[in-house]
């Protein structure tokens, strides 16, 4: 499905943008008149982001169309996308998903070497360092969401339980789900949740440990997280593993119905929740946001940054977009991950890659987002690093640690049995 959206930068500035080039070579020149360049999304209807970026970008410079080309959701994205790069049938421009499938996407030559745009953008841009292999970027982060605590005022205060300061670690969080549980004492409400995702415990392991990598061979960071996990599952104060798959339970309702008092997320649910709240699929509740729990105390508390994980959004250009475009489309990514689309983004509840004050301003305007100042201090101050680092191999080990996540959590293999054959499957699988 195709559909027009008229966005874009004026003649002008289209023609100012036949600079020069990466490595010194001269960029073709920009095509004159009336460009369109094409921009690959996904599930319009509820991913608004696309259009959004579109018509801010046309509102400022009104010469360009940029049409939207809709590709499935989930992982068949990359399965179509890459389906159309193979017959030249990708659009102009195209959003890496999924950062563990970025070094395919840049070793089979489909990306553009667009080093000049990432070197324009703000150095706080989050994500942006990441995406440089071997000294080239070939994307650029227009969006940079980083888990957070979601926490239920209403059920800390009923179960007679301090909320969260910022100073937690994650035996504080521990204890604590477990004593909202007891505290609340309601039938089918827990402490917490955790959802089913790998990310969800390998995610902070990786980021909050001192020297933990994911293509070093040595997975043994990841016992204390699934050690802490397995107990706060058995004492009932988060639903089983078993549970959460076999019942297929979504976090969005799970917190969103007060099924739980806590819940680390994505700051993506930032905005689903006020827009649920609001639509009434979710219950009316006030709620804050705080810092994740920590590894220690050295990363705890307002006076210093706490450390948490996700992978940032990009986007790059087809390597085999008409030379006319280029620097059209290059343009568009300028807008995209710079302040101007940031503010946009904000706009719409979504959380840029790059959060300066007019974004963060955006954020807390919404009407449903706590005004608290650890609510605001928790979204903006942290360092967030990657669940998927670039490499070769990511892909390859994240199925393998898929694999050891889905033993561990339901309780079929020890925690340390299966990180010795997750080790052992890397060396033996992993090239």
């Amino acid at each position: 499905m195709n559909r027009k959206i008229m966005s874009a930068v004026g003649v002008a500035a289209a023609t100012s943008l036949a600079l020069t080039g990466c490595g010194g070579e001269s960029e073709p020149a920009a095509a004159e008149g009336p460009v369109t360049i094409t921009l690959a999304g996904w599930d319009f209807a509820s991913t608004p982001e696309f259009q959004t970026l579109a018509d801010a970008y046309h509102e400022a410079n009104p010469d360009v169309t940029v049409e939207l080309k809709e590709y499935p959701a989930g992982d068949d994205y990359d399965t179509a996308l890459t389906a159309d790069l193979s017959a030249g049938a990708a659009p102009d421009v195209f959003i890496v998903k999924n950062l563990k499938n970025y070094v395919t996407f840049t070793e089979g030559g489909t990306l553009l070497d667009i080093s000049d745009v990432a070197a324009e953008l703000d150095p706080e841009t989050g994500g942006l360092e990441s995406m440089a292999v071997d000294g080239v970027t070939y994307a650029v982060p227009y969006r940079q969401d980083s888990w957070l605590l979601y926490y239920n005022k209403a059920l800390f205060e009923q179960a007679g339980v301090d909320l969260p300061d910022g100073s937690w670690t994650w035996d504080d969080y521990a204890a604590a789900a477990e004593e909202l549980t007891t505290g609340i004492d309601e039938k089918q409400v827990t402490g917490t949740y955790l959802h089913s995702w790998q990310s969800a415990v390998q995610g902070f392991a990786l980021a909050q440990t001192e020297g933990a990598s994911i293509d070093g061979g040595d997975f043994s960071y990841l016992a204390p997280y699934y050690e802490r996990e397995l107990a706060t599952q058995e004492a009932g104060a988060q639903p089983s593993y078993a549970t959460v798959t076999t019942n297929e339970l979504t976090y969005q309702a799970q917190f969103g119905t007060q099924k739980a008092a806590m819940m680390p997320m994505g700051s993506w649910y930032i905005g689903t929740l006020v827009a649920e709240q609001e639509s009434g699929a979710a219950e009316t509740f006030e709620w804050g946001i705080a810092p994740m729990p920590q590894l220690d105390e050295s990363t705890t508390g307002t006076e210093n940054t706490p450390v948490t994980f996700g992978d940032p959004t990009t986007m790059g250009i087809n390597a085999g977009i008409d030379e006319s475009k280029i620097a059209t489309a290059k343009d568009f990514l300028r807008f995209a991950a710079g302040p101007d689309g940031a503010a946009a983004l904000a706009e719409i509840g979504i959380t840029p890659a790059l959060i300066d004050d007019a974004a963060a301003d955006a954020i807390f305007s919404l009407e449903g987002v706590p005004q608290d100042d650890l609510s605001r201090f928790a979204y903006t101050t942290h360092e967030t690093l990657p669940e998927n680092p670039v490499g070769p191999t990511t892909a390859g080990i994240q199925t393998i640690l898929g694999e050891m996540h889905s033993a561990v959590m339901s309780e079929s293999t020890p925690v340390d049995e299966a990180i010795t054959e997750a080790e052992e499957r890397v060396a033996n699988e992993v090239g």
